[in-house]
């Protein structure tokens, strides 16, 4: 079989691509709109050493694999590559179809970008401090001009919320912060401490539009430093910070507000009771938590994929739960539970502007950050924007309050922080 043949029957049967190979061979729907082009027998290699969507990951990260056209679209006509799950016949068929034992030897390294335990940033105990600090540095200290491209003026690598369909990414990063406020309830004069605050978007937001005083802590030294700087150029520096710190290490307490954007995905499943009792206890009686994270639609499938492409190339140790298993850590930590909410859909929207970034911006990111880690971003963006459209994720808020000693909990009998309808005429 030839090889272009063979990469067409890896990405399934009827699937509208065309495909080429070094060897001159072509195959599957010639002049679609995206075409794969098998460039050495590094990608053929590739495969047949990590059959499947990993296998192919790694020969487009190392550009021995090519996609022309938009890497969504792509992954769209190719859906079953990322299910592929072969056994023992399936990956003896697919080897010698490729070519044969001969391609397993000698074994070929992954691609620079690809994180590996022990032998590139990561070491020790899995979220420990130490090995939790590399683990942020590999994906959030790329470069903050690199996240300039893709991210835009809001510098918010979290999942936008829109007002309305044609709204603009700016926007709807702006309506996230400001649902965040009005969940929290931020008034003038109050704290807030944002445990994981990136860039400083949300710390921004409260002190410029509510007066609130905020404390923002991030394991990310690039970040810090550019959320700082803003921060001054802001000449807000009398009420927010952004400070290079693990959470763990904030030695402050009595907030009134604790928000947390994005971070419950890296502190891990053993970790989660401590996480959510350490968040209560720098409370004051009546405050509130908001946890916004990515989660999954069931507990039934691991919190950690070790060999996916997402652990070993974009979220090192990173670990996903289920909503109702987070609510009942909140709960089980004192937070009574007023109020859940899925953002999915606005995370695909939010993806889809990331994406649309990065291509206007593709030769200012790779010479940013290097051809193979834009090459990664493409393909992260790309297959996370079909995640979660496909309900493979999903992005949850969690809103907790702690009581008082007589079980108060200071809320509004009714939610006040959705924006007023228009009225309806009678």
């Amino acid at each position: 079989m030839a090889l272009a043949e063979v990469f067409e029957k890896v990405a399934g049967p009827n699937a509208p691509v065309e495909f080429r190979a070094y060897d001159g061979s072509s195959s599957g729907a010639a002049g679609a709109p995206v075409r794969i082009t098998v460039r050495s027998p590094k990608a053929v290699s590739y495969l047949a050493q990590a059959p499947g969507s990993l296998g192919l990951a790694r020969a487009y990260v190392s550009g021995d694999l090519d996609v022309e056209g938009d890497m969504y679209t792509a992954l769209v006509r190719m859906g079953s590559v990322q299910q592929m799950q072969l056994g023992l016949a399936g990956r003896l068929r697919l080897l010698g179809e490729l070519g044969g034992p001969k391609l397993l030897f000698p074994r070929l390294p992954p691609p620079s970008q690809e994180v590996r335990v022990k032998r590139r940033w990561l070491a020790g105990r899995r979220h420990s401090k130490g090995r939790d600090a590399s683990a942020i540095s590999h994906h959030y200290d790329v470069s903050n001009t690199f996240y300039e491209w893709v991210l835009g003026p809001s510098m918010s690598y979290t999942c936008a919320c829109y007002p309305r369909e044609d709204a603009s990414l700016e926007e709807a990063q702006a309506c996230k912060h400001d649902l965040v406020a009005r969940k929290l309830g931020l008034q003038p004069g109050m704290r807030l401490l944002d445990v994981g605050c990136g860039w400083g978007g949300m710390v921004l937001h409260a002190a410029r539009e509510y007066g609130v005083k905020a404390l923002g802590v991030t394991l990310s030294a690039q970040q810090a430093a550019w959320g700082q700087r803003a921060i001054e150029e802001a000449g807000l520096s009398g009420l927010a910070e952004v400070r290079h710190l693990d959470y763990r290490d904030v030695t402050e307490t009595g907030f009134d507000v604790v928000s947390s954007i994005g971070l419950t995905e890296h502190i891990g499943k053993s970790q989660l009771p401590g996480y959510f009792s350490f968040l209560f206890s720098k409370l004051k009686t009546g405050g509130r938590l908001l946890n916004h994270c990515i989660t999954r639609p069931d507990d039934a499938e691991p919190a950690r994929r070790a060999g996916g492409f997402i652990n070993r190339y974009v979220f090192p140790d990173g670990e996903l739960e289920g909503p109702g298993y987070l609510a009942s850590r909140m709960n089980d930590a004192g937070f009574e539970i007023r109020h859940e909410e899925n953002l999915r859909e606005h995370y695909a929207l939010t993806l889809a502007g990331w994406c649309a970034n990065l291509d206007a911006h593709w030769d200012e990111a790779v010479a940013e950050a290097g051809e193979g880690t834009a090459r990664v971003w493409r393909l992260y963006l790309a297959g996370s924007r079909l995640g979660f459209e496909r309900n493979v994720v999903a992005l949850h808020q969690i809103l907790g309050v702690k009581l008082d000693e007589q079980g108060r909990s200071g809320m509004p009998l009714r939610p006040q922080w959705e924006q007023s309808a228009a009225p309806v005429a009678g």
